[in-house]
């Protein structure tokens, strides 16, 4: 099977998709394409550079996600990306938050095409990475095809060749970003369209995706398909995602395996002095439906957060799990012997 870049991505996502997340993420899944939380050109112009955009080279194939509107702030972020490593950047035109309205970007970008189009300009000017937008399929008042169409034509026209379509509206007045989530109704059939009505741009479907069965049928119709709160929540899912999607071996044989996979990387961390739960709280569904993982997510919630906690905190969380054959133990031998 050829391999498809965008076959099966994981979406931005704040406060979730972080570095410790993605690293997780990555042992699941070798092919996934994956997405930081969105970053703003002012935090990286004006803030903390390297926090923003320091990642693991495992994490590859990542993308850096940009929120801004500013031609000249995103295309120098653009540079930064390359210089740091990112294999593509992608701009924000679909986050509803009344924080991102304020700033004149995110989806409100959606009603000013040419902005984003020279947004798309600047930023394909000052880097060589791929420039690709993730936007919804309108806002507010925006309630034909036509207009979705509108939106993509100018960015099109300025380089962008892959563009990552929400298949809901977004109402920027009366709903939270939590509501825009779940209350607009999901339109496929526009996005199935777009593929059709444009062939040589690569179309990927994000919203209401919640398992590999969905991908397969969406993939009948669009190139690629981005997962969500679908793949935070139960972590395991991507770890079928190689074989199903993409033809090849999956990386990971069991959720202990994979653990036994992330102790290193925990040791490492700790020793950097990265607080032991800023990794654990993105395990906690990766049991999921398995007996003992109420009291492996407990025990990592009352105890992971503490100063001091290392990894002997993750090994009592694992034995929780009931039926472990593989040992918690044995999983501390093989990280550090």
């Amino acid at each position: 099977m050829t391999v498809n870049s965008h076959r099966f991505c994981i979406a931005p996502m704040m406060d979730w998709s972080d570095r410790h997340c993605r690293y997780f993420w990555r042992l699941l899944s070798r092919h996934a394409r994956l997405y930081t939380e969105m970053v703003t050109t002012g935090a990286l112009i004006h803030g903390d550079r390297q926090r923003f955009l320091r990642f693991n080279p495992i994490e590859a194939p990542v993308a850096l996600q940009l929120g801004g509107s500013d031609p000249a702030d995103l295309a120098r972020c653009a540079a930064w990306a390359a210089q740091w490593g990112y294999d593509e950047v992608n701009l924000n035109c679909g986050c509803p938050s009344d924080r991102v309205q304020s700033g004149a970007f995110g989806a409100s970008l959606m009603a000013h095409p040419e902005q984003v189009a020279a947004c798309v300009a600047a930023m394909r000017d000052a880097c060589d990475l791929p420039v690709t937008v993730k936007h919804r399929i309108g806002i507010d008042s925006m309630e034909s095809y036509q207009q979705l169409l509108d939106f993509i034509g100018p960015s099109a026209d300025a380089g962008c060749k892959v563009f990552i379509v929400h298949a809901r509206k977004a109402w920027l007045q009366g709903l939270s970003p939590k509501e825009n989530r779940e209350i607009p109704p999901l339109n496929y059939p526009w996005v199935y369209r777009l593929k059709s009505d444009l062939p040589a741009l690569t179309i990927v479907l994000n919203g209401g995706i919640t398992n590999l069965e969905s991908c397969h049928e969406h993939l009948q119709q669009v190139d690629g398909v981005m997962l969500g709160r679908a793949a935070y929540h139960d972590p395991w899912l991507l770890a079928n995602v190689d074989a199903a999607l993409f033809g090849a071996d999956n990386p990971v044989t069991s959720k202990h395996d994979a653990i036994r996979k992330l102790l290193p990387y925990v040791a490492q961390e700790l020793q950097q002095g990265t607080a032991l739960n800023h990794i654990t709280r993105h395990l906690l569904g990766l049991y999921q439906g398995v007996p003992g993982a109420r009291q492996f997510r407990r025990h990592l919630s009352e105890h992971a957060h503490r100063k001091g906690a290392g990894i002997a905190v993750l090994e009592d969380a694992l034995q929780k799990i009931v039926g472990d054959d593989e040992g918690a133990a044995s999983a501390r031998e093989r990280a550090c012997g």
